[in-house]
């Protein structure tokens, strides 16, 4: 990791970026005001504790985060993940659950530090995007369930999803219809919206309007719930009220939401990179989120995570640095001293309303049709992670899915298998064969691929398939060529098969060589593991066709 100083967002800054960076602030409060409301409710907090957890995520990645665009905040995609747990802990809403949720946050910033040090933003690739995809999509479910009771003015039901989801629809025939009125007003608002510009903030326009109708209309009095007194008061900035037990009983917890924030994290960054062209630095961003989710624990706040839509509402309307998202912070800071009586009057439905436009934003309907006409085998992924997902405690179907993803991968991976190549007629390349077009062969010659990593999880397919290549033809080749451009790494295991493989070439009179050995660590390991030696230097080539010149008469 090079080093960095802080505010690195704001490296080569110029009086020209300062007007997009204002444009984009305002753009950004606008969006958010309504997004970090309605989530802290998701996460069993006060909603102005919403505006706390924002404030903290602007200024904590702004001073150590490296990407230009990325907004940290309260996220929906964790929300249900900790609130879930934590309400089997503390009555969601009172002291103690607010101090688990800080103790929370205290230690997923931690991690997340801890995790950027040592450079692991490797971790983010342990779900595959199938997987990635169904774990949205179950989430997604979970905040449905959970706000459709808010939207429609229902007593919010208990236990399990399943069994939450059984007495919702018993229940559906108490609906008030006020709520549901101005919940279903302010989701529809805020997709309109966004269907015509994601810069048009359709939830704030939303809230303000669902709030004029409770006061013209006295819709209080028709059962209506809205928000009440708002506090404008700033928590006292420290450590949580939490003894040690507390901290280790957080800890599986922590690590469950840490590695969702290093997946989302990573992804948001590298879809939205500072500099075209160039690598994103994952694992700085890693400390500048951990530090984020830091100064959320010590305000009081909950974990809090990196926004893809929001950092897209950066990018897309011209922000040119951090400064942004510090902009939106002051004016949300502005919100929370002076202006909390604004909120006391909002109807909860409409929050409910809110979340329900994020749910099924991230329930990616479009991405899920194209695994499905695809691959069937990935679109089972899906279905899998959702169900468990639904049907599990969340962090369980979590574990489960970067279990399935991990299967998944190391399955592909014990289906690579030795293909023989073909020389491209009238030219001197040797190609896979195809369809389009029948190459040549040479009747002493065979030529061998493997594309894919050589390790244990594949090394008896990859020595069982060479074998009988070799044994195949009618008349045993003189030369034996391995193509190795694809073999990019080779572990213990391997080495000991290929080094099988070239003593039986070595014992049946068939000369063994090898070309286009391009990746550097698959050279470390033929020096280490001592097959050069027993290849012999001259047995490498730069080139299929070099190999066959050279050896094959």
């Amino acid at each position: 990791m090079r080093p960095w100083p802080l505010l690195s967002s704001l490296s080569g800054y110029t009086a020209r970026s300062v007007t997009p960076d204002l444009m984009a602030g305002v753009t950004l409060v606008a969006i958010a005001i309504p997004e970090q409301m309605a989530t802290a409710r998701l996460a069993g907090l006060a909603p102005e504790i919403g505006f706390f957890a924002f404030i903290a995520g602007a200024v904590g990645f702004a001073l150590f985060g490296a990407n230009r665009f990325l907004s940290v905040g309260a996220d929906s995609t964790i929300a249900p993940i900790f609130a879930a747990n934590l309400i089997a802990s503390a009555v969601a809403g009172t002291a103690g659950y607010a101090a688990l949720a800080a103790t929370l946050a205290l230690s997923v910033g931690l991690i997340l530090i801890v995790a950027g040090l040592l450079r692991l933003g490797w971790v983010a690739d342990l779900l595959s995007v199938p997987v990635t995809t169904g774990f949205l999509a179950g989430i997604s479910v979970h905040i449905i369930v959970s706000q459709v009771p808010t939207l429609l003015g229902l007593a919010p039901p208990e236990g399990s999803l399943l069994r939450r989801m059984a007495t919702l629809a018993l229940g559906l025939g108490q609906t008030n219809p006020y709520d549901a009125a101005l919940g279903l007003a302010v989701f529809g608002l805020t997709v309109g919206a966004e269907r015509l510009s994601a810069r048009i903030p359709g939830a704030l326009i939303g809230l303000v309007a669902a709030t004029a109708a409770v006061l013209v209309g006295g819709l209080e009095s028709h059962g209506v719930a809205v928000l009440g007194p708002v506090p404008g008061a700033w928590p006292p900035l420290g450590l949580p009220d939490a003894a040690p037990a507390t901290w280790l009983r957080v800890l599986p917890l922590a690590l469950v939401v840490a590695v969702v924030v290093m997946l989302q994290t990573a992804a948001t960054t590298r879809a939205f990179p500072s500099e075209p062209g160039q690598a994103p630095a994952v694992d700085r961003d890693f400390l500048g989120v951990g530090a984020s989710n830091i100064l959320a624990g010590l305000f009081g706040a909950f974990p809090v995570d990196a926004s893809p839509p929001r950092t897209a509402i950066v990018a897309e309307t011209g922000g040119r640095s951090q400064l942004a998202g510090l902009l939106a912070a002051a004016i949300v800071l502005g919100l929370v001293t002076f202006g909390t009586g604004l909120l006391a009057h909002i109807p909860q439905a409409a929050l409910a309303g809110v979340l329900l436009f994020i749910a099924l934003r991230i329930f990616r309907v479009p991405r899920m049709i194209e695994v499905y006409r695809r691959t069937g085998a990935e679109f089972a992924l899906i279905l899998a992670t959702l169900a468990a997902i639904v049907v599990l405690p969340i962090e369980t179907g979590i574990g489960i899915g970067i279990v399935l993803s991990l299967t998944h991968g190391m399955w592909t991976m014990t289906r690579a298998q030795p293909v023989e190549f073909e020389r491209v007629p009238g030219t001197s390349i040797w190609w896979a064969p195809t369809p389009q077009s029948k190459g040549e062969t040479e009747p002493s010659v065979l030529v061998i691929a493997f594309q894919a990593p050589l390790s244990f999880l594949n090394a008896y397919s990859f020595e069982h398939g060479v074998l009988e290549l070799i044994a195949r033809r009618a008349k045993r080749p003189n030369l034996v060529v391995l193509e190795a451009s694809s073999i990019i790494a080779i572990d213990f295991t391997a080495a000991e098969l290929v080094a099988g493989i070239i003593r039986h070439c070595r014992s049946a009179g068939v000369v063994l060589a090898v070309a286009r050995l391009e990746s550097v660590r698959a050279q470390a390991a033929f020096r280490e593991f001592g097959l050069l030696d027993l290849l012999g230097a001259d047995r490498l080539f730069l080139s299929v066709e070099d190999a066959v010149r050279a050896l094959a008469r």
